[in-house]
């Protein structure tokens, strides 16, 4: 069997994903799609619009095979973090031989040049990079700008766009796993990434949380016409969560080295977001304070939820280089059996049924039980019973 994976969050599931997943049908050569999901928390920094397991069965329903959780330690990680612990997690899985993700432009080929390039890292790389981060620029886009001024054999506009970025931090970790898995860049189609305004049928996952937030009957009409039918029928269970105001508690009483841990936070950041919640303790308000062109909003809400779910950079960096797990959310009814059975020569072991934790030994139990402290605290913010562990077959 061949695996098509697609690392996802799905928040919520809309119709450019849906096409998404019909074009790796067409593309991919593949028998089977593996979606490999953000749990309850997602990578901008909050909690997601609907809990994990509904997000998993809307995308079965909308074509999917097989969906398995993030853990929550990577879900929530920077995106050099995000990539990594993702495929750490696919290339246990041999029967996974291609990766497709959504891009703005690019060939699987260009974005494996660019993801070469950073890994050479010579002594003009380093210096460059050095002097990019000075200002307080990530890591991520420090490292593409000192490609672009040594003028490497590298595609400019891999380096300037959301997806093209995030695709080249993929096949860096494919690289850097030695992984035996072949790019799929898919271009995107209709709206931009984090794009606001409300396309005919085919919007942003931002612009479509805005909608769902907002309720008014033109929101309601876009949502009507970007959600697959299967999403719809669940926004009348859609309440905004108690998420954010929980965050700032924890901030407020959180420690400097707490907060200094995080994988978000150097250069002192903790001491800004300190002092602008205590003058400004409304989520919001103090958001806007905090961001600035050198500390973007997406940086500064990661790191407050690294601190609400207590996600310490030592800890990601060492599961990185542990064997984790492979845990079940939903899949397709009719190739089950066929699914479990690849999975289950996989390196690491399925979680499929509640005793299968026991199978955790030393890191993959920490990571596992930090994926169960953040759907209990989902649980609790979102005021609904959200199960502790169960798979779904559709």
């Amino acid at each position: 069997m061949k695996i098509c994976a697609v690392i996802c969050e799905y928040n919520p599931f809309h119709n450019g994903h849906l096409y998404q997943l019909r074009e790796i049908a067409k593309r991919s050569g593949c028998d089977k799609i593996l979606c490999l999901m953000s749990g309850n928390f997602t990578q901008r920094g909050d909690a997601a619009a609907f809990d994990k397991y509904t997000r998993a069965r809307h995308a079965v329903l909308c074509g999917a095979d097989l969906v398995l959780e993030l853990p929550v330690c990577f879900a929530a990680a920077p995106a050099e973090l995000f990539a990594a612990g993702a495929i750490h997690i696919l290339s246990a899985i041999p029967s996974v031989r291609t990766l497709a993700f959504g891009c703005e432009s690019g060939t699987a080929e260009s974005f494996l040049t660019a993801a070469r390039e950073t890994l050479r890292e010579d002594k003009a790389f380093k210096a460059a990079l050095k002097e990019n981060m000075k200002d307080g620029t990530s890591y991520v886009r420090a490292r593409m700008q000192a490609l672009l001024s040594l003028h490497a054999d590298v595609d400019e506009s891999l380096l300037s766009s959301p997806n093209n970025i995030l695709g080249t931090e993929y096949c860096r970790a494919i690289l850097n796993e030695k992984a035996d898995i072949r790019p799929l860049p898919i271009p995107r189609t209709g709206a931009e990434h984090a794009d606001m305004q409300l396309g005919k049928d085919i919007s942003s996952a931002t612009a479509l949380r805005f909608a769902m937030d907002e309720g008014s009957l033109a929101a309601r009409r876009a949502l009507r016409r970007n959600l697959p039918k299967c999403v719809r029928e669940d926004l009348p269970s859609y309440h905004r969560n108690a998420y954010r105001e929980a965050a700032l508690c924890a901030l407020l009483t959180a420690s400097d080295e707490e907060l200094e841990a995080t994988p978000d936070c150097s250069e002192g950041l903790q001491n800004r977001i300190r002092t602008m919640a205590r003058c400004n303790p409304v989520y919001d308000e103090m958001l806007k304070k905090v961001v600035s062109k050198r500390y973007t909003q997406a940086r500064v809400k990661r790191i407050l939820l690294q601190n609400f779910l207590k996600i310490r950079l030592k800890q990601v960096r060492s599961f990185l280089d542990s064997p984790l797990y492979l845990r079940t959310l939903a899949l397709k009814k009719e190739c089950a059996d066929a699914l479990l059975s690849e999975l289950s020569s996989s390196a690491f072991p399925a979680l499929v049924r509640r005793g299968d934790f026991s199978l955790l030994k030393k890191e993959a139990l920490e990571c596992f039980l930090q994926d169960m402290r953040a759907d209990a605290l989902y649980a609790a913010i979102s005021g609904k019973s959200v199960p502790d562990f169960e798979t779904l077959f559709l």
